[in-house]
């Protein structure tokens, strides 16, 4: 891995894979929901919908058809902290997907036609998630544990905010978060080093350093919340969210691994338990998201109503049994295994290698080797994994159904591990 800045400032992190015919580039920026606000909520999405939409010399059916023409593929996509977006294509063809994808990030219109159109397309987008349960669920989970944070806001917004938006809103914000500071160029593939530095100068320089104001983020507090959203389901759509690690915590990985071992694989406890043993449901699941100053570990469940209480009363049995005897050493020596392959297998391609280059640099300023991963994930003990189930389990846990009725979820007791403060 390298890293350049160009002349006027733009960072630029590449990684040379000689071996493939493939290149993967990024555009990076540092804005998502987490920096809106209630009166804005959406509007980063929104700019990434609005970007594809046409530029000045370039219609929105131009800009699919040069990458069909080219046999690539191009895309983005907005997290809470981050919005990206990318290309991959052949080696050959770089110089076009940069020509194109510097075009639609500096010169797109914004044109107020298409931005009403497109409002419907997000509209509808909106409402197809709100007829996904088992997805709606975790948006009521992300606010049953940060309640009025922006880290709870929902990514695609609400249709009132939306309906509300204008041109020149999105021109405003683009104005304060599409900044050089705030940007990263990220390349992965089969490259030449000189000649993808002149290129970005030809296609970035235009880029001017400007004086912004951007509000500093605000760390947000875990707040053990219970939300019910209700909804006519055949199934009932559950989530206990705890606290969990930021990006920059050196104990991410036992984190990673408690979650792997709870229900993260086919051989964990909660899928074994409740979907192998007993056939209570289909999905049945944990995971853990981190941000750059927190994080959250979740766990799902969707079952019939009348097996929710089952379903609830063996997943806190677990929880209670991770409690008080922690991981045995067989699970930890396969969630390293676990680790250590879903790493390595995720960086065959250039479009992975991509994503982790521009992600660190972005949210974490700095890189580590697939060697220092390796050598982090092999150093993880039983210990770590003890602290981090206890700060998981040092505060009542926050809960979220989505569902027709919540009769069982409320008499969850969800401080009932919860032996100390912090």
């Amino acid at each position: 891995m390298n890293k350049y800045t160009l002349s006027n400032g733009l960072r630029v992190v590449v990684e040379q894979i000689p071996n493939v015919r493939s290149v993967s580039f990024g555009i990076w920026v540092k804005t998502g929901s987490r920096n809106e606000t209630v009166h804005n909520n959406g509007i980063s999405h929104f700019i990434e919908h609005m970007l594809f939409k046409g530029t000045s010399t370039r219609s929105a059916k131009d800009i699919a058809d040069i990458f069909d023409g080219i046999g690539g593929n191009m895309n983005a996509f907005t997290t809470k902290e981050y919005t990206c977006y990318y290309a991959k294509v052949l080696d050959d063809h770089l110089p076009i997907a940069m020509d194109t994808l510097a075009d639609m990030f500096f010169n797109s219109q914004l044109d107020k036609v298409e931005l009403e159109k497109e409002k419907n397309v997000i509209l509808e987008e909106i409402a197809m998630y709100e007829d996904t349960p088992d997805d709606k669920v975790h948006d009521e989970s992300a606010r049953a544990s940060y309640g009025d944070h922006p880290l709870a806001y929902s990514i695609l917004g609400t249709e009132q905010v939306l309906q509300s938006m204008t041109d020149d809103d999105l021109r405003n914000y683009m104005q304060q978060t599409y900044t050089i500071d705030n940007t990263v160029i990220s390349v992965a593939g089969n490259i030449q080093i000189d000649v993808l530095l002149q290129q970005l100068e030809m296609y970035f320089g235009q880029f001017q350093l400007r004086s912004t104001t951007i509000s500093p983020i605000e760390v947000p507090n875990f707040i053990s919340d219970y939300n019910f959203y209700k909804k006519k389901t055949e199934q009932q759509h559950i989530c206990l969210t705890f606290p969990g690690c930021s990006f920059q915590d050196k104990q991410l990985y036992a984190m990673i691994m408690l979650s792997n071992a709870l229900g993260g694989s086919m051989s964990s406890r909660l899928f074994q338990e409740i979907r192998e043993k007993r056939g209570l449901a289909y999905s049945v699941y944990s995971y853990h998201m981190s941000y750059v100053d927190s994080g959250l570990f979740t766990i799902y469940a969707g079952t019939a109503p009348k097996q929710t209480k089952e379903v609830l009363d063996l997943t806190l049995e677990q929880l209670s049994l991770l409690q008080s005897k922690g991981l045995t050493s067989e699970e930890v020596k396969r969630g390293k295994e676990q680790l250590k392959g879903s790493l390595i297998l995720s960086l065959e391609s250039t479009s992975s290698r991509m994503n982790r280059l521009g992600k660190n640099e972005l949210m974490l300023g700095r890189h580590f080797t697939l060697d220092d991963m390796l050598a982090r994930i092999d150093q993880v003990t039983e210990d770590d994994i003890r602290e981090v189930t206890s700060s998981m389990l040092s505060v009542p846990f926050a809960v979220a159904t989505v569902g027709t009725n919540d009769k069982d979820a409320t008499t969850i007791g969800r401080n009932q591990f919860v032996t100390s403060t912090v």
